[in-house]
């Protein structure tokens, strides 16, 4: 009965400054995503754990956003699943993590083709040259067919994201 009442004054101290926090601020130190979902007609990438989503954020994609990437250049933002599998913080799009396209399938595409399929699809923020003047690529496509978010909300989502954790990416 003693340890029982000691383990939840323990808790009770523990928890106290989380709880005390904005319902955002102490979800963004409780909260980490176990899926990311890209909904490339509603521009939307959504932070997900345990089934639910906690974060959305506005995104740009590539130059020709409608379909599957299907070989470098192309301006199109892969569609699928991929896993977010490294990330670069000294990126020249502040901070930077790389999907894993192309997968075996997108090999075999781009070959058929004759084309290489390309790489380096990153979710990143805007160009680093640019950061004085974000304004400059709201709301609009930009990107050779990463996935772009603000700098603000790409150091949350570096903070919310693990290597390693699923992306699925939908028309």
């Amino acid at each position: 009965m003693k340890l029982t009442m000691i383990c939840r004054l323990f808790f009770a101290v523990a928890l106290a400054p989380l709880l005390a926090l904005p319902q955002a601020a102490s979800a963004r130190l409780l909260s980490t995503a176990d899926l990311v979902i890209v909904e490339k007609s509603e521009r939307k990438l959504h932070l997900v754990s345990n089934g639910a989503v906690f974060r959305s954020y506005d995104i740009s994609l590539g130059k020709n956003p409608v379909g599957h990437k299907i070989y470098k250049g192309d301006g199109r933002t892969p569609e699928g699943r991929y896993y977010l599998d490294w990330r670069n913080p000294q990126s020249r799009f502040h901070k930077s993590i790389h999907i894993s396209y192309p997968n075996e399938q997108d090999r075999v595409r781009a070959e058929r083709l004759g084309r290489a399929p390309g790489g380096y699809i990153m979710i990143h923020g805007i160009p680093n040259k640019y950061r004085r003047a974000p304004e400059l690529f709201e709301g609009m496509d930009w990107t050779e067919g990463c996935i772009a978010v603000s700098n603000e909300d790409m150091e949350e989502i570096w903070q919310l994201v693990a290597d390693n954790t699923p992306i699925e990416i939908y028309p």
